[in-house]
């Protein structure tokens, strides 16, 4: 048996939020939920009654998150890098998930669309993204659990150090993750025990009124969640009495975090949360450009309120630029912006490194599936903690995959089934399917009858 990527299929997969408003922000008032998804088929067959069998080899999955139009664009970058995997060996160890990373990020021609950001970055992630989601199933253990497993000098090799020696050494790396050692087994038992802690957009889209608000909120904390979220930046009139209906609705006991999703200037920024601060909000999160390391730097030093930012963030160097200029408070990575797992276990170690706790994007299509396993894995084998730590949740379209989130008393239980968690049900791939999908030829139908 060859064991080897036998076929490659791109899927133009989108969703029709923008009729109900999920998702809306002061930047993006109508996204359609969408993914680019990447399907790496094999010769090895299925053993396990795993969700590939019967399917005729074993796959990985994977996508990239876009809201809507473009996404063609995204899906066309990703079949750009069908010749790197189709007809070679399908990967299982740290050194061929390094050697494929370094391959797609170092290609000295479609650097150049980059480098190392933009559309070609994240297709290189999406494709090792759903080389991560096949070497797992290969091994039979999910992503969290298969990387927590490597050993110290296995992780540090999957890293690529090019412009961050400066900040972080491989050595450096290496002496976080022995220092971390010793603890795993008995943190991943906690894990699977208590499950990781989450908070919970779901209530604050700029769209919904203040009633769904209200609403929403106190449901949050019902369902046992300690933190939500509301995104600003249309109104500053608005956004004070939102933020006190929901402060209100929730207590003082509950932290409210909000979200400007890149909508000021520095200026405005800090006018913006010295007006906000009295409800006491726990951080702003993109208060500007996520280029901007030195805006996020002046917004932190000008008013009172804690920064995140890292979901547009494009790579690991302005990653290591926000830590080294003390730009953030909270690192917030995205499991489909950057290169996939590799890039984002190199801002694990960064925010290691500089003490800053680690609290990711997710929401989207798939990307809480994605990202609570890099979460646990920072807890088990690099930080070794959950303190001040927590990963976004929102509750729409998880009921799209083989192996959805699973929240339970406001905490992600930990997926126990091997891959990332990543795998479209084939139903739901074919009904939204852009643009002949059904979902999209009903829509076309009903505005033609109008």
């Amino acid at each position: 048996m060859s064991q080897t990527v036998t076929d490659f299929e791109v899927h133009d997969i989108r969703f029709p939020t923008s009729e109900q408003l999920d998702g809306s922000d002061a930047m993006n008032p109508d996204p359609d939920y969408s993914a680019a998804y990447v399907v790496l088929r094999t010769d090895v067959p299925d053993r396990t009654d795993g969700p590939d069998s019967g399917s005729g080899g074993i796959e990985g999955h994977g996508f990239c998150f876009t809201i809507g139009r473009g996404n063609e664009v995204m899906a066309a970058a990703i079949d750009a890098l069908r010749p790197y995997l189709v007809g070679r060996p399908a990967p299982r160890t740290a050194a061929d998930l390094a050697a494929l990373h370094r391959e797609l990020t170092h290609d000295s021609q479609l650097r150049w669309l980059g480098p190392e950001k933009g559309v070609m970055h994240m297709a290189a992630g999406a494709v090792v993204n759903a080389a991560w989601d096949l070497a797992a199933k290969l091994a039979g253990r999910p992503v969290w659990e298969f990387l927590a497993g490597m050993t110290p000098e296995e992780l540090v090799s999957l890293v690529d150090f090019r412009y961050l020696s400066d900040a972080l050494t491989p050595d450096e790396a290496l002496a976080i993750l022995r220092a971390a050692e010793p603890g795993r087994a008995e943190r991943a038992a906690r894990l699977r025990a208590e499950g990781y802690p989450a908070y919970t957009t779901s209530p604050g889209w700029l769209g919904y009124s203040d009633d769904k608000l209200v609403r929403l909120a106190k449901e949050a904390v019902a369902d046992g969640f300690t933190q939500i979220k509301l995104k600003v930046g249309g109104s500053l009139h608005d956004d004070v009495r939102r933020l006190a209906l929901a402060r209100d609705a929730v207590g003082p006991g509950i932290r409210i975090a909000v979200d400007a999703n890149q909508r000021w200037d520095v200026t405005d920024a800090v006018e913006w949360m010295t007006a906000l601060a009295p409800y006491d909000p726990h951080w702003i999160e993109e208060p500007t450009s996520p280029d901007d390391i030195l805006g996020h730097a002046a917004v932190r030093a000008g008013q009172p309120v804690k920064v995140a930012t890292g979901e547009h963030v494009a790579n690991r160097v302005v990653f290591k630029q926000l830590l080294q200029a003390g730009a953030v408070d909270f690192v917030q990575i995205d499991a489909a912006r950057v290169a996939g797992v590799n890039e984002n276990l190199a801002i694990l170690l960064l925010a290691a490194k500089y003490g800053v706790p680690v609290c990711p994007h997710a929401g989207g299509v798939g990307l809480c599936e994605l990202v609570q396993h890099l979460s646990m894995f920072d807890y088990v084998a690099v930080s070794g903690s959950w303190d001040n730590r927590v990963i976004e949740y929102v509750d729409h379209l998880h009921e799209h995959f083989a192996d959805p989130t699973v929240i339970e008393a406001g905490r992600y239980t930990a997926p126990s089934s091997p891959g990332f968690s990543a795998r479209m049900l084939p139903e739901s791939i074919a009904a939204h399917r852009y643009p002949e999908g059904a979902v999209w030829q009903a829509r076309r139908t009903e505005e033609a009858n109008r």
